[in-house]
């Protein structure tokens, strides 16, 4: 797969080395001459450019790229380069970095972005995982699916601890997808029961995240 990352700085490199050590191809770009240092990321592919220059991006030849990132610390810049990846070059997946928790209404398709990443709102996410039981936690939202990401850690009172998971009674279109239990991953089957402590991990839309809080934790969300 080749990837481009429009910003050089040490979020964009960092991003680099993880692809190119899982067999990625990667070009950095980046318009300060100062953040272009090739030796940093020797594997990778450098340009020092502007993504927000179309002639930039053609000299890049996004049309051949499969992945665009916009990780640059600037959110008009990612913007304009997602909107500017998809449209002019039809990159099938663009991601955009969210700098600023008041901006990330705007990183939508209707911006050409694909998924977005807010820094702010994944450790946000973290701390609450971290100590919330009971509460549903959103972790991620997939854009193109019209879905989330949530957690809960199952509390003792729960009704279906010690019940298998085939006969939770799940909202319509969520997914159990796993189950966190003592260090371990397991992938959830109907005969499995869930355990108080238990981190559940769920694939389901918004408007049924309360309806799913309510099963599991009647006694934190009453009616």
């Amino acid at each position: 797969m080749r990837v481009a990352i429009a910003g050089a700085g040490a979020v964009g490199r960092s991003i680099a080395r993880e692809l190119i050590q899982n067999g990625h191809d990667v070009l950095l770009i980046d318009k300060n001459a100062k953040s272009v240092m090739p030796e940093r990321v020797p594997e990778a592919e450098w340009l020092l450019a502007d993504s927000c220059e179309l002639s930039s991006l053609e000299e890049a030849r996004l049309d051949r790229c499969d992945v665009v990132i916009a990780a640059t610390g600037d959110d008009k810049v990612n913007l304009v380069t997602s909107l500017l990846a998809k449209t002019e070059f039809g990159v099938p997946r663009t991601v955009g970095r969210v700098n600023h928790p008041n901006n990330e209404w705007l990183f939508t398709e209707a911006w050409g972005v694909d998924v977005n990443v807010s820094t702010p709102r994944i450790m946000s996410a973290l701390v609450e995982e971290a100590v919330a039981i009971g509460d549903l936690v959103r972790l991620f939202t997939f854009r193109q699916g019209n879905a989330n990401l949530v957690e809960m850690t199952l509390p003792a009172d729960s009704p279906y601890v010690g019940r298998p998971c085939g006969l939770i009674p799940l909202p319509e279109n969520c997914a159990l997808v796993t189950i966190l239990r003592d260090g371990q991953v397991y992938v959830p089957d109907a005969e499995q029961p869930v355990e108080s402590g238990d981190e559940l991990l769920f694939v389901i839309p918004a408007e049924g995240e309360k309806q799913l809080e309510k099963l599991l934790a009647p006694a934190l969300h009453p009616e």
